[in-house]
């Protein structure tokens, strides 16, 4: 299950944090694979399978513990909005600390979150039962490579999506 905020504006430990009352977060956490590329340049994908094949060039993410179909109900509602602002922070953690890198794109009214397999960020602005966002300023490819290199070799990853309407 998600990590959604209890409260909109409100941190893990429930203080406020430096999001106003209107923002919606999930945490989705993945690990890496041995097939993890990150070369696709127009999406970004994580999947709850456990498997992945050299084919799977936009997944940096296998055996997610939420897909859309699982998302707070409110988190959803804010994502369905053109005007709304999606930030997908990608954090892993290695050795040596943590690496992370954001892509940002933009809701849709079209978003159905209904997608119980996998979640896919587009730079396009083509919407299916997995996207999660569109428009947005990066995919795989834009990735920091020491992030993917480290999903590689099975690092573990921790998705933040924040929503600000």
């Amino acid at each position: 299950m998600s990590d959604a905020d209890a409260a909109p504006g409100a941190g893990d430990d429930g203080t406020a944090d430096d999001h106003d009352e209107t923002t919606a977060v999930e945490r989705i956490h993945a690990r890496g694979h041995e097939h993890v590329a990150g070369t696709h340049e127009s999406t970004v994908e994580l999947t709850s399978d456990d498997w992945l094949t050299p084919a799977g060039d936009c997944i940096v993410g296998v055996e997610a513990d939420t897909t859309p179909a699982e998302f707070d109900e409110a988190f959803v509602g804010a994502c369905q909005s053109a005007a709304a602002t999606i930030t997908a922070e990608f954090a892993v953690e290695t050795e040596e600390g943590t690496l992370t890198d954001t892509i940002t794109g933009r809701g849709d009214p079209e978003l159905t979150f209904e997608g119980d397999r996998s979640l896919v960020g587009r730079t396009s602005e083509y919407v299916d039962d997995r996207t999660v966002f569109v428009g947005a300023d990066g995919a795989a490819a834009d990735l920091n490579r020491d992030l993917i290199d480290a999903l590689a070799d099975g690092a573990t990853l921790t998705l933040t999506l924040t929503v600000e309407p």
